[in-house]
């Protein structure tokens, strides 16, 4: 239970920034206890690559805060996003040993294909919320929504190795605000389509 909450509080993390996760999960394998890759994940370790994710995410955190640029950059990273899900599920698949369950490390193709479902589904929400959040805003609120973004994203990282309890509420906390998103963009669009003089579809 506890390993399965951990990949998906990781992978929700992943769907809103593909390195943060990546990049904590990373670290604390160097320096704590908490996290113990499993064997093929060791790379993750490697100071070398998480300098490059680093790299990677001050890239990310700048693009993805600038209007337009942002939705160009939500398509690149419709590939990046799941993947990395699937990375941060499956290397923490060590935790498994806190359930006293081999499951999952017997079935790894379950960690990648659940990290990467929840990571997409994620991404599909803030993607089709950003152009709605820019048009509403003037792109004033690109910025203020990418920061909020980005501290969800470490904090459930955080709170997903820490306190994996925690990722149920979490989790249902980012439902309802999907939910209240997903209306939005609905009325947007159906607003874009009556002024246009097309019936809404």
């Amino acid at each position: 239970m506890l390993a399965a909450l951990t990949g998906l509080g990781l992978s929700t993390a992943a769907g809103l920034n593909a390195y943060i996760p990546l990049l904590v999960v990373g670290v604390l394998a160097n320096l704590t206890d908490e996290i113990r890759l499993p064997d093929g994940y060791a790379w993750l370790s490697n100071w070398g690559v998480l300098a490059i994710i680093a790299v990677l995410l001050a890239a990310e955190v700048v693009l993805d805060k600038v209007p337009a640029v942002d939705s160009v950059n939500d398509v690149i990273q419709t590939v990046i996003r799941p993947a990395s899900g699937g990375v941060v599920f499956s290397a923490t698949n060590a935790a498994a040993a806190l359930d006293k369950s081999t499951w999952m490390a017997e079935n790894p193709w379950a960690g990648w294909l659940l990290g990467i479902v929840m990571a997409l589904a994620v991404h599909a929400v803030k993607s089709a919320a950003r152009p709605v959040i820019n048009a509403g805003t003037a792109g004033v609120g690109a910025p203020v929504v990418s920061t909020v973004e980005d501290a969800g994203s470490l904090g459930m990282s955080l709170i997903a190795i820490f306190l994996p309890v925690l990722v149920i509420v979490a989790l249902l906390v980012l439902a309802v605000l999907a939910w209240w998103l997903i209306r939005r963009v609905r009325r947007f669009r159906s607003r874009r389509r009556l002024a246009r003089g097309h019936p809404p579809g």
